[in-house]
């Protein structure tokens, strides 16, 4: 016989994706659908890997396309030929944005420097890169640029993942509307376990670019990110004590050994577990600490920000044609009409 389920504790509840992806969803499937069948956005994901999750992703990624009106192609490739599938990509008319499926070759060195999965980001255009991962977005987000052109007539796209959390904080209230963009999360505090180059960097860049102070957890280290600045914490500082501050925690673990101790989290805090693992049990932490709410998955509000971001660059640069870099000021324009034959 199981086991009663031990009550939630005052205000504690979990909160599911689907909640917070559901406005974005209505949103995407009205936009969508003011667009002429023949002009709707299409994602294109390059698949080239064996992973059985990628293919999965691809699957969950192609039936919500679908059912939101827009278009999914997977196009599986050998690894050798994954570059040249991207530039065909990239100079694809119809293809309005790019996906890879990582890793790929994992640390495998590149002959251009750093690895060939960072080469390959690298290698998305900017106009169709719907995961905002390549190097124009990167220097965007990290210099806090929020539109790709001088006019501010183009909004930037940004990380899947990392998009999804800020927007579950809006979603939960974290982000005070009181204050103006841009410090909407003054006087809060942040850890982040995770700093990868995908999911826990941008991350919390973005949530200090918002006024945070934000705690990046890894493996060896842990730095404190304010706005425009990163530097260590000083020495002897526990992850306990940075927990035990923080309103908001977000796990990012990739591996199901990780456990957080839920004495740890502050009542009321939020805590967003975005790795595939749960990083902390969620039946301890919901009836031992009041108030907080509990996000155990974020896929199907990353899957949003992912049709978000493509309606973006469709809307950004569809029929654009060539685009210029000013390096005066540090954006991109589409080519004058006379350069674009």
């Amino acid at each position: 016989m199981a086991a009663p389920q031990a009550e939630n504790a005052p205000g504690a509840r979990k909160v599911t994706a689907d909640e917070i992806a559901r406005p974005f969803v209505q949103e995407i499937q009205e936009a969508t659908a003011e667009l002429p069948q023949d002009k709707r956005p299409k994602l294109v994901g390059l698949l080239a890997n064996d992973d059985p999750a990628a293919r999965k992703y691809a699957e969950w990624t192609g039936k919500t396309f679908r059912r939101d009106g827009m278009e999914f192609e997977v196009r599986q490739v050998q690894t050798d030929d994954l570059e040249q599938a991207l530039e065909e990509a990239n100079l694809d008319q119809s293809v309005s944005g790019i996906m890879i499926y990582y890793p790929v070759f994992g640390n495998r060195p590149s002959f251009h420097g750093g690895s060939y999965d960072d080469a390959l980001r690298d290698s998305v255009s900017l106009a169709k890169d719907v995961e905002g991962l390549c190097h124009f977005y990167r220097r965007t987000l990290y210099r806090n640029q929020r539109y790709v052109d001088a006019d501010q007539a183009r909004k930037c796209v940004l990380p899947c993942t990392p998009l999804a959390v800020v927007k579950i904080l809006e979603h939960l209230g974290a982000y005070d509307d009181q204050h103006p963009v841009g410090n909407r999360m003054t006087g809060k505090v942040v850890t982040i376990v995770n700093r990868s180059e995908i999911v826990g960097r941008p991350l919390a860049a973005m949530l200090a670019n918002d006024g945070a102070t934000v705690y990046s957890v890894d493996i060896d280290s842990t730095y404190i990110f304010s706005r425009g600045k990163v530097e260590p914490v000083p020495a002897g500082t526990t992850t306990e004590e940075l927990v035990r501050k923080s309103e908001v925690v977000v796990l990012g673990v990739p591996s199901d050994s990780y456990k957080m101790d839920p004495a740890w989290v502050k009542e009321g805090a939020i805590v967003v577990n975005v790795a595939s693992h749960k990083n902390i049990d969620e039946a301890a932490l919901l009836s031992t600490r009041p108030g907080v709410r509990f996000v155990p998955q974020v896929g199907k509000v990353t899957i949003a920000m992912l049709e978000r971001n493509l309606l973006r660059l469709h809307k950004n640069f569809d029929g654009c044609g060539r685009l210029v870099w000013d390096s005066a000021l540090n954006c991109v324009a589409p080519a004058p009409a006379s350069e674009k034959a």
